[in-house]
């Protein structure tokens, strides 16, 4: 079931209230500490989460805001609309993370410090660690399970050696984004170039963060040592 109810509110840009301060308290997925240098497997899994996760709410919230308008903060009143909402918002965040991770593998491999197989079992023992800690949100819906398990079976079959551009890469994010989100179809229909560029605008940010957090070298050292 994608979702029970959908929004059809057109667009209002006369929306002033500060809708991130009141979805700030609502939102409870990856709620960790700020991401410093990633030298470890924790620190993998906590830029993976936490980046992931920024992606999946502002894009999905931004893109219900838009479309709501002034009437955005109802939704969060109406039980249908909000259950499609935390269904959306979960679905959204895997894809997402799936993307990120492949990604991450990519710029691992790029960098010559790590092996392949290295690679492979770092990207996936840090993808399990954000799995293991979310768990099976009651209110991530049924189909949560299998999305989960084909995002663990993306990343086991990856292959690290192959080059792709960004679109390719981030590929099932913006598909999440425009299926997943609670919009009537007829809506969406208008929406849909809209809505996928917008994720892949928001992914530009996250990459920078990679390149300059990501430290193949030191990284490599760390699961030396812990080998000994």
């Amino acid at each position: 079931m994608k979702s029970l109810k959908t929004v059809k509110a057109f667009v209002n840009p006369l929306f002033t209230r500060s809708y991130w301060q009141m979805v700030g308290d609502y939102v409870g997925i990856g709620k960790h500490k700020k991401t410093e240098i990633i030298k470890d497997r924790d620190s993998l899994a906590i830029f993976l989460n936490t980046r992931a996760s920024h992606v999946a709410q502002t894009s999905l919230y931004g893109y219900l805001r838009t479309r709501a308008g002034t009437r955005f903060p109802e939704m969060f009143e109406n039980p249908d609309i909000l259950q499609s909402i935390n269904i959306a918002k979960w679905h959204i965040w895997l894809a997402c993370l799936s993307d990120l991770t492949v990604y991450t593998g990519y710029q691992m491999h790029k960098s010559r410090e790590i092996d392949e197989l290295v690679i492979k079992e770092l990207v996936t023992a840090a993808l399990n660690q954000v799995l293991s800690e979310t768990g099976e949100p009651e209110e991530a819906g049924t189909d949560f399970a299998a999305a989960r398990e084909k995002v663990v079976q993306r990343i086991v079959t990856c292959d690290w050696k192959l080059e792709h551009d960004h679109d390719t890469v981030f590929s099932q994010s913006p598909e999440a984004l425009f299926y997943w989100a609670p919009i009537a179809d007829e809506l969406k229909e208008l929406d849909e170039s809209i809505v996928k560029n917008s994720i892949r605008y928001r992914w530009i940010e996250t990459r920078r963060s990679l390149h300059k957090l990501l430290d193949c070298k030191t990284l490599i050292e760390t699961l030396r040592a812990a080998e000994l």
